[in-house]
């Protein structure tokens, strides 16, 4: 298949659906779907063909459309008029409405910061297409980008273009992308591979779960761009198998992606030939660390190994691998179609683009939101996050999950990029965000996210294996109201124990959410000590003590 055939796929797919009046779009993503979006989409459907308007109506179902907490979520285009909280049984007033005034009480407003201050690069095709139809996906541009590569760029051309976007891998270590490839492109050896991290396991995350479910052909044109620039012939997706929609998904792409031409041998009719596969995880939080996430891919137990040698010189069967999470890969077909100056014009001066965030907890507008690199805390939590519901106080907001921090109130101003975050004793992450109030205890959230990190190690390394067991049992101590001075100092000097002596990123990163709380809420560790007075305590602050 050649440009040719590309630009008509594109233009009969887009006549197909612009000869509707109208196209309701029925979010179809996991979130949706437990509200029963299924059920509302074959209602719709329904009542359609009674109301004898199927030739006038099309309804579509679509990935995320982001404001996850009031779905099921209808969008009516071209009205763009969105619908919230949508029943099987709204359906007929929907339908009877289509050429009338928009159905008053299921409406949700469009104007307001959730919609505006977004910024959608990754999320571009979300919540438009039909992640099960590749047409749907070329009439939107898809696999342009791949096209562009085989036929006008070297592979070098292909890295430098991402290295001057300033892309960095946004799975959380924040690696710059085009230095990646350019190792794996250098490194001497063959096979090459390239892998797709999918195992998204820290609590209250969705963002790579909804890019698979919702645009899996724009991870799989990333993948094989990638795959071009450093001379890799095969792939693999690793995905939790906690995510059987984004499976399906993924695997109906690749078939569809394969008859077209668009993966498989001798790809748009080059001499390029890629081949990608799903693999599936077992569940465990460590795979996503990537040198236990290529062990459990060759067959072997998900543990982590010493580094180096890194996966990019000596990976997947000891051969040079490429690997890079959802979101990195589903950046690079845009950044090849738009250029590298236009994604760099996006963000701060060291952390460029867009990233994208699941925005949960105690906020009002619970969903899945893109936002330009540079953003406040406080813009994201009480202007695109509406703010603390019912009235309630903000106390915190949790980065980075299991191995991010907590940042308080006092530090809302703070830009959203790597090196702002990681000054705080947080960081990035996977793009997590969960909102506390003020009903909130830190020491219950370090001690969840403690239990956490216990419950999922590998067990290779002692201080991970024995020490995220003592250091929770000391913050069941606090918890219990039964702690004392001592049991402080040995909780502080055991997370610095655990974070300079684990082998792989989840020991290395589980105190985090302790020293973060304990560097901004000391106060309420202190209050659960038995031994604890306040009046010397304030003595020795003065002094110049730590308590």
């Amino acid at each position: 298949m050649e440009l040719e055939e590309l630009n008509r796929i594109a233009a009969d797919e887009r006549a197909a659906q612009e000869q509707y009046r109208h196209r309701l779009l029925v979010c179809q993503a996991a979130g949706c779907l437990s509200a029963g979006s299924d059920k509302v989409r074959d209602a719709l459907e329904d009542d359609i063909k009674k109301a004898g308007k199927h030739r006038l109506c099309l309804v579509k179902g679509v990935g995320c459309m982001g404001l996850c907490g009031s779905g099921p979520l209808v969008l009516l285009e071209p009205d763009n008029v969105l619908y919230q909280g949508v029943a099987a049984a709204d359906a007929p007033e929907i339908v009877e409405h289509l050429d009338k005034q928009p159905v008053r009480h299921l409406r949700c407003p469009t104007d307001t910061p959730f919609f505006r201050r977004q910024v959608k690069i990754v999320l571009e095709n979300s919540g438009r297409i039909d992640p099960e139809r590749i047409e749907d996906y070329i009439a939107a541009g898809g696999y342009r980008a791949l096209l562009k590569v085989l036929t006008e760029l070297m592979p070098i051309g292909v890295i430098n273009e991402l290295t001057r976007s300033g892309l960095r891998g946004r799975g959380g270590a924040g690696y710059p992308t085009g230095l990646k490839l350019s190792t794996v492109a250098k490194a001497p050896g063959s096979p090459k591979y390239v892998v797709c991290n999918g195992d998204e396991g820290d609590p209250g995350a969705f963002m790579d779960r909804s890019v698979m479910e919702g645009d899996p052909h724009r991870i799989l044109e990333g993948m094989a761009i990638a795959a071009y620039a450093v001379g890799a012939a095969h792939g693999y997706i690793y995905v939790r198998a906690e995510y059987p929609l984004a499976v399906e998904r993924l695997n109906k792409a690749i078939r569809q992606a394969q008859k077209l031409g668009c993966l498989g041998p001798q790809i748009l009719g080059t001499t390029f030939s890629f081949n990608v596969e799903v693999r599936l995880g077992a569940g465990a939080f460590v795979c996503g660390e990537e040198t236990a996430l290529i062990a459990s891919i060759e067959g072997q137990r998900g543990q982590p190994r010493p580094r180096p040698p890194y996966p990019a010189m000596k990976g997947l069967w000891g051969c040079p691998t490429l690997i890079n999470n959802v979101e990195t890969f589903a950046n690079i077909p845009a950044i090849l179609r738009n250029g590298s100056e236009w994604f760099a014009s996006i963000g701060t001066a060291r952390s460029k683009g867009t990233k994208v965030f699941a925005l949960s907890g105690k906020v009002k507008n619970i969903g899945l939101i893109e936002v330009p690199m540079g953003i406040t805390l406080e813009e994201i939590i009480f202007g695109i996050g509406g703010g603390i519901p019912d009235g309630g106080r903000f106390k915190a907001v949790q980065t980075g999950g299991p191995s991010g921090g907590c940042i308080p109130e006092e530090h809302l101003d703070t830009r959203v990029d790597y090196e702002s975050l990681r000054e705080l004793g947080s960081i990035m992450g996977s793009g997590g965000m969960i909102v506390m109030d003020d009903e909130s205890s830190m020491v219950e959230v370090a001690r969840y996210f403690m239990e956490f990190c216990m419950t999922e190690s590998c067990g290779k390394c002692v201080p991970c294996r024995v020490g995220t067991v003592q250091l929770y049992d000391l913050l069941t101590r606090f918890s219990q109201r039964s702690a004392t001075r001592l049991d402080l100092e040995r909780l502080e000097s055991l997370c610095e124990m655990v974070r300079a002596t684990s082998l792989c990123g989840l020991g290395q990163s589980a105190p985090n959410p302790v020293l973060s709380t304990l560097r901004y809420f000391r106060q309420e560790y202190l209050e659960r000590m038995t031994d604890y007075d306040p009046r010397r305590a304030e003595e020795e602050a003065a002094d110049g003590h730590d308590v």
